[in-house]
């Protein structure tokens, strides 16, 4: 069995753009159907020093996905996804299976893969690993990490290796961080070894789940609602979601005319998996939102129809940004992305200085949108040209350093790639990253995975 990678012009362009805004041709392409052809490339691409980075569906923001470095390896044919175990609750997939299929394929049988990017109809579980990637859910349920039990992976030398969650609730022998070697592939954006394979853990599909969509005057109530439902001890919300003004006219563009009130400056939207009283649900929501947001109706999603039309709704935000960022890409311009995180009841602070720092540089402000919940917002800035892209990016390490200040993160769920890797020094002491640089030479001795992803 042999796979010979193409370097046909019309084929590596094909491969050279991902949702990060950057364009990097390969110098070639290869597209494995079969665990057997991913090693015999490794093991090609070890013997010739040869740089390979990994792809699935190419949603990264962050340019994680696409390289001009030797070979490009699209795993989107390993797309597999076996029969549930039920007596395990898990189920075995590719790398190359979508999220969203995944997620219905287990439905049907009446469980939940708990992750939910909301690119998950176009993202591949592959990528969904490789940037521990999270949704509105991650409130609940938690990112991608703790819902994978077992990874087969290909090291860089072509060795195949399984790795399987200890689940231990004590242990002691050794390093803390070599407890699980699983979790050293888990978010590391395919500079550590290729996955082939990945067995996910599943749980009940909840019977009744509820959305509310809630709108506010201000986005400074809008956020104090955020932390009175974090502390609520009446409302069990698996997911809070946050949206400004502008994300809110993007979201009018593809909602049913009148769904959202023309003078709302800010919706809050949330969910609930509902037991066998949805009147109660509802209320003890009413009674929340009647102290902060008294000024308008809450708009309700129940039924599986429902759900499925709020999401969409959402999911026009990201999708909409995409599209203006490319618009500019000719003239250097690109959509910028934050990914930076707060303790949740910093995030209304962490928003004002933000919108306080890009308005000190004449910039337009971001749309911004998404898991404050968790105290991660998304700021979604256009660049139209190189001066302004620049001037953008000084803005955002600007309003980096000030969440760092107050104990946050510069990337929460999509990873740090190529865009952001300017910036994990701000975050990473020299101690730190040395000692992922061990890791990484240990298992990728001759530094030819993933290169300029992460390090």
């Amino acid at each position: 069995m042999s796979v010979t990678p193409s370097s046909d012009s019309t084929v590596r362009e094909s491969y050279a753009a991902d949702a990060s805004g950057l364009h990097l041709v390969p110098e070639m392409v290869a597209r494995p159907e079969s665990v057997e052809e991913v090693i015999e490339l490794l093991r090609r691409a070890t013997a010739d020093r040869m740089p390979v980075t990994c792809a699935g569906a190419q949603t990264s923001t962050t340019g994680a996905s696409i390289t001009d470095k030797g070979m490009l390896m699209s795993l989107r044919a390993l797309d597999r996804i076996s029969a549930i175990d039920e007596e395990n609750r898990t189920i075995t997939v590719g790398p190359g299976a979508l999220v969203g299929e995944i997620k219905r394929s287990v439905a049907a049988a009446g469980f939940l893969f708990a992750p939910d990017p909301t690119s998950e109809e176009e993202s591949t579980i592959g990528g969904a690993i490789a940037c521990n990637a999270s949704g509105a859910r991650t409130f609940k349920y938690g990112a991608t990490r703790k819902h994978v039990q077992a990874l087969k992976v290909v090291l860089a030398s072509g060795e195949l290796m399984e790795f399987r969650r200890t689940n231990l609730e004590k242990n002691t022998v050794g390093y803390a961080f070599a407890h699980d070697p699983i979790d050293w592939f888990i978010g590391s954006e395919g500079t550590l070894g290729v996955v082939v394979e990945a067995e996910l853990a599943l749980l009940p599909l909840p019977a009744h789940v509820v959305g509310l969509a809630i709108f506010f005057a201000s986005e400074e109530l809008a956020l104090r609602f955020v932390v009175a439902t974090r502390e609520s001890l009446t409302v069990v919300p698996r997911c809070i979601e946050y949206f400004d003004q502008r994300a809110i006219e993007i979201a009018r563009t593809v909602a049913q005319e009148g769904m959202i009130p023309d003078d709302a400056a800010a919706m809050v939207y949330v969910e609930e998996e509902v037991g066998d009283d949805l009147d109660l649900t509802l209320a003890r929501w009413a009674e929340l939102v009647e102290l902060i947001a008294p000024d308008f109706e809450p708009l309700v999603f129940d039924g599986e129809a429902s759900l499925r039309e709020a999401r969409r709704i959402r999911h026009s935000i990201p999708s909409t940004m995409n599209e203006r960022g490319s618009r500019y890409r000719d003239a250097g311009g690109r959509k910028v992305s934050t990914d930076w995180a707060v303790p949740y009841h910093k995030v209304g602070e962490a928003v004002r200085t933000a919108r306080a720092l890009a308005a000190d540089k004449g910039v337009e402000q971001a749309v911004i949108y998404g898991h404050a919940g968790n105290g991660h917002p998304h700021q979604n800035f256009i660049a139209r040209d190189a001066k302004e892209l620049a001037t953008i990016e000084g803005v955002v390490e600007q309003t980096l350093k000030h969440v760092l200040a107050l104990g946050g993160t510069v990337a929460a769920e999509h990873g740090i790639g190529k865009i952001k890797r300017r910036w994990l020094p701000l975050q990473m002491n020299g101690l730190q990253v040395a000692m992922m640089t061990a890791v990484k030479r240990e298992l990728d001795p001759f530094g030819i995975l993933a290169p300029g992803n992460i390090l």
